[in-house]
């Protein structure tokens, strides 16, 4: 049994995982690059990140958010995924929610937070579901872009028994020149299976949860 996945996983908890009846093989689909980006002031804006790389360009271009809630102007810190929330972890940041995808986090601002202004830090590639959202419902927002992501388009001639996508913008990369019939496809999260059924009829087997503990369980229960 061969299985691709879509991005890098280091070798060692790939064999712990999945066995020694698993062949498990790796390659890279995009890759993304940061963006410099003069440091504002960030007075009176509440912050939403998505990514990992969101939150390590931010931080790298020296912004400085106001934490302290008891401060004036402090800013509120919205993130996607526990992966995010622990990258802000590592910056010394906390967040005051955190939800699974963009589409939960919508619904959140629209139906908790009308009243506040939001600057979203990602990159080119980003989902437009909170650009197309929240302006509708006359919430303030803009996309602050400080990163890139490039689609690498890799021709992947061997055959594999399953793959497993971690992105909108991996899946458009892999199935720009790959078919995806014929074999078993794993997805991290609703957005991703999203972007899998524009390319694909199969089954696409979708984690509870965006992290890599949630696609290994449903992967050993399916293969």
């Amino acid at each position: 049994m061969k299985i691709l996945f879509t991005k890098t996983i280091d070798a060692t908890l790939l064999a712990k995982e999945l066995g020694s009846d698993i062949s498990a093989e790796c390659i890279e689909v995009i890759r993304t690059e940061p963006i410099k980006t003069a440091a504002f002031d960030l007075k009176n804006y509440s912050l939403i990140f998505t990514s990992v790389n969101g939150v390590s360009s931010f931080f790298n271009n020296q912004f400085k958010p106001k934490e302290d809630f008891t401060a004036k102007n402090y800013n509120k810190i919205y993130c996607v995924g526990e992966k995010t929330k622990r990258e802000l972890r590592k910056h010394g940041f906390g967040t005051f929610k955190v939800l699974k995808n963009a589409e939960t986090l919508s619904r959140f601002i629209i139906g908790n937070c009308q009243h506040e202004q939001f600057l979203h830090f990602c990159g080119n590639l980003a989902i437009d579901v909170l650009d197309k959202d929240l302006p509708l419902q006359n919430i303030s927002y803009k996309k602050i872009t400080i990163y890139k992501t490039e689609e690498l388009y890799p021709s992947v001639p061997e055959k594999y028994h399953a793959a497993v996508f971690f992105s909108p913008s991996g899946v458009r990369s892999f199935a720009k020149l790959n078919p995806l019939e014929g074999i078993k496809i794993f997805s991290i999260g609703e957005t991703t299976s999203g972007e899998l059924r524009k390319h694909t009829t199969e089954e696409i087997f979708t984690s509870e949860e965006n992290n890599l503990a949630s696609i290994f369980e449903l992967i050993k229960k399916k293969l």
